[in-house]
């Protein structure tokens, strides 16, 4: 009976869990449109000229916007690819062939010591 009675109080406590999180995530999408909302409204307000000197019509913020976006997006990825490169110290190609050099010359050197011990050897 108290096995049993633990599993159910587990399974209760991760399916509170879950709901809790899942919970946590409705409440971040939510303040994420919020923010988005926000930020639109501000977009449309704002008076942006083209080369002409003609004020853009809201796609065409909507477009700029988005490319500017775009831009930074591209530039943190490619941030964050460095920063994972760094972390989990992948070797370049360039690398690689001088340690196979390294490896080669270890192994004739190796070579050489054998065959100059086995020549001691039948002395």
């Amino acid at each position: 009976m108290k096995t049993k009675t633990i599993l159910e109080l587990l399974t209760l406590s991760s399916s509170m869990y879950f709901l809790a999180k899942e919970s946590e995530l409705f409440e971040r999408i939510k303040e994420l449109s919020e923010k988005g909302k926000d930020e639109i409204n501000k977009i449309v307000s704002e008076s942006q000229l083209d080369e002409n000197g003609n004020e853009l019509e809201f796609v065409d913020k909507v477009i700029l916007k988005t490319h500017e976006l775009k831009k930074e997006l591209d530039e943190k990825i490619e941030e964050l690819v460095i920063k994972f490169y760094k972390k989990i110290n992948i070797a370049h190609l360039d690398e690689i062939k001088a340690l196979n050099e390294k490896l080669e010359k270890a192994d004739m050197a190796i070579a050489l010591l054998e065959a100059r011990l086995n020549k001691l050897e039948v002395k």
